[in-house]
């Protein structure tokens, strides 16, 4: 058997057991792939099942563990395979887009929840130090905010950065420089929470900071995912109407 592996590398080693694939190992457990029958089918519906069906990914396969090791049979060991996997290709693929979406949207409606309860936070600070002060505060953090954080930061405040203007680290300093305190002041807080933020659980530093301005983060919350679900709800009903639509051209 050792010999018709090494001479024929490109076998699919497979066993005859059924359950999980070890760790690290190559051998592909019996429900893994869907072994190919030589004989030929005794009647049409014995013709439609898939062992007696050939596909695009068929290739030849050695048993090294289990009975008749040394074997070497036909299989189709691609999950993806529309023939011998149809059924469960449809349901995984189906299953990991509903677990993508839902993940996609949850990140969505923490971003938008956060971006809400920073802004809110900003809002309650009041105007404190001077202004040489606060711009030599902000300064420093800033240089310490990677890039992404600086654009979050400079979409809050409606600043638009130009190609021709060297970076939004360049952008951004200008816009501290023209700046009231009353802004530097929100700017200061702002930055201290992001920077914060990269550092440790976002999530906590937000509420922390929430619970010292008095924002009502559960207020913020219900309202972002009461957005989320009427965009929804408005995409499922352009869909709905675009289907008759569709069928009334045709």
């Amino acid at each position: 058997m050792a010999a018709t592996v090494a001479a024929k590398p490109e076998l699919v080693q497979i066993s005859t057991a059924y359950g999980a694939q070890k760790d690290g190992s190559s051998v592909l457990p019996r429900n893994k792939y869907t072994a190919i029958r030589d004989d030929k089918p005794r009647s049409k519906d014995e013709a439609q099942r898939p062992e007696f069906k050939v596909c695009k990914f068929t290739t030849g396969a050695i048993i090294t563990e289990g009975s008749e090791v040394g074997t070497i049979h036909k299989v189709c060991a691609n999950p993806a395979c529309p023939i011998h996997h149809p059924k469960q290709s449809t349901s995984r693929d189906e299953k990991w887009k509903a677990e993508q979406e839902k993940l996609r949207r949850e990140q969505a409606i923490a971003n938008a929840t956060g971006l809400r309860v920073l802004s809110a936070v900003g809002a309650a600070v009041p105007v404190r130090l001077m202004k040489r002060d606060l711009l030599f505060v902000l300064e420093k953090l800033t240089s310490l905010t990677d890039e992404n954080r600086l654009a979050m930061l400079a979409r809050q405040h409606g600043i638009r950065q130009k190609r021709d203007e060297g970076g939004i680290a360049k952008t951004f300093g200008a816009f501290l420089r023209r700046a009231d305190e009353g802004t530097l002041s929100r700017l200061l807080v702002e930055t201290a929470i992001l920077l914060a933020a990269s550092r440790t659980n976002v999530t906590t530093v937000l509420r922390d900071a929430a619970s010292v301005y008095k924002v009502d983060t559960e207020a913020i919350t219900a309202k972002v995912k009461h957005e989320f679900a009427a965009k929804e709800k408005g995409k499922k009903g352009a869909q709905a109407n675009a289907k008759p639509a569709k069928k009334a051209a045709a």
